[in-house]
């Protein structure tokens, strides 16, 4: 049986391209990046290279880029380091936030000592934040901290930055994005963004697992969560993944490169996927708003989506039933509580996420393999009422 990866928003297969820039950093060129001699040296300028790559990528300078093992790490870094290095304060985040984010905020409000306030940017039924909303929370708490994530990983809705940025900084506040889901679907462009911080990680992009960068304003303030041996200017310590971070800078630079032809190739595929769902009932969520072009979250009003998913498994496709990173946390997802969608509606909740490798065939016999479990899942159904 063919099998059919459609969850390219958990990850993403390792490109060819990234491998072969990796190799040479898994064995014969295995320097510790801190030693003097050539070895030393050479996995210094690999990383000094990815530095280059990644800041090029998103329009920054090569000091701005701060490497982590992971998004999660990296939003961890701005959350509790920018909070670390303030007097406890008012943070805002949006209430769809990925789990990376809104745990760190949330630990801090239940610290015994200096804890912090914490509000949450409520969204439309689209699943885009409110601005007017934004604005009034950002009058009235006037945040030390704002986090507000450029792309939802499991509805794939882009959200208004550049605007609330500006809103935050009115008050003085420092704006962090998480834009893991962002980067690679849309151009995405740190000064115009006008945040302090923003998050990318290799995986989602066809690049290692492992590797991730925190993107920083030079004036940002940070207290580092791992100390040692002061890498990455002091704010995380430990020995540098050498092969990691060379993946994660040529991951960058093929994702810039291939934008645009990655786009058209996708969105073709979507429209024609949402096309055969709509025709079978479906409802897709944040269909109103834009999105990137690779995502597809939608429900069939009647069928459970972890049944769904583990039924296209075993048929040879690979779905999710939300978010992979929440898998451990099974019910209704936080992101569709936060668009108000009906709990037995999201109940039935199933996320495609298309990529390079997918094509047009691969959509039309998902949509009859899909068409085929639900008839089959509702006679079933029928028969046990």
């Amino acid at each position: 049986m063919e099998f059919n990866y459609f969850d390219h928003n958990a990850t993403t297969r390792l490109d060819d391209a990234v491998l072969e820039a990796m190799l040479p950093y898994l064995q014969q060129n295995f320097g510790n990046a801190s030693s003097r001699h050539s070895y030393g040296i050479a996995a210094r300028r690999a990383i000094d290279k990815a530095r280059k790559q990644v800041a090029n990528a998103v329009g920054v300078q090569p000091v701005q880029v701060i490497f982590t093992s992971g998004g999660s790490e990296a939003n961890n870094l701005f959350i509790r380091g920018a909070a670390d290095s303030l007097k406890p304060a008012n943070m805002l985040i949006s209430a769809i936030e990925h789990p990376c984010v809104l745990k760190p905020a949330l630990a801090l409000s239940k610290r015994i000592t200096d804890p912090w306030s914490i509000d949450m940017f409520p969204t439309n039924t689209s699943g885009q934040v409110d601005l007017e909303a934004a604005e009034k929370l950002l009058q009235r708490d006037k945040p030390a901290l704002v986090s507000v994530m450029l792309v939802n990983n499991e509805t794939g809705v882009i959200q208004d930055v550049s605007s609330i940025a500006d809103m935050a900084h009115v008050q003085g506040s420092i704006i962090h994005t998480d834009a893991v889901q962002g980067f690679g679907k849309i151009p995405v462009d740190f000064p115009k963004l006008k945040v302090q911080a923003m998050t990318l990680s290799a995986h989602k992009i066809y690049g290692p697992k492992g590797a991730a960068a925190l993107i920083v304003d030079k004036r940002l303030m940070l207290r580092p969560l791992i100390y040692g041996g002061g890498h990455e200017n002091g704010l995380r310590s430990g020995t540098e993944n050498v092969a990691a971070i060379v993946g994660l800078g040529a991951a960058c630079e093929l994702a810039q490169s291939r934008l645009d032809e990655t786009t058209k190739h996708i969105l073709p595929l979507r429209e024609h996927l949402e096309k055969g769902l709509l025709a079978m009932g479906a409802v897709i969520f944040g269909a109103e708003v834009s999105r990137v072009s690779n995502t597809s979250y939608f429900a069939l009003p009647d069928i459970e989506g972890d049944t769904l998913v583990v039924k296209l498994d075993k048929a040879g496709f690979a779905v999710a039933a939300g978010a992979a990173c929440s898998s451990v946390n099974p019910g209704q997802s936080h992101v569709l509580a936060a668009m108000q969608v009906d709990p037995m509606l999201a109940r039935c909740a199933v996320r495609v996420s298309l990529g390079r490798s997918n094509t047009l065939t691969q959509v039309e016999d998902f949509l009859q393999t899909t068409q085929r479990i639900a008839t089959e899942l509702r006679h079933t159904s029928s028969i046990t009422v």
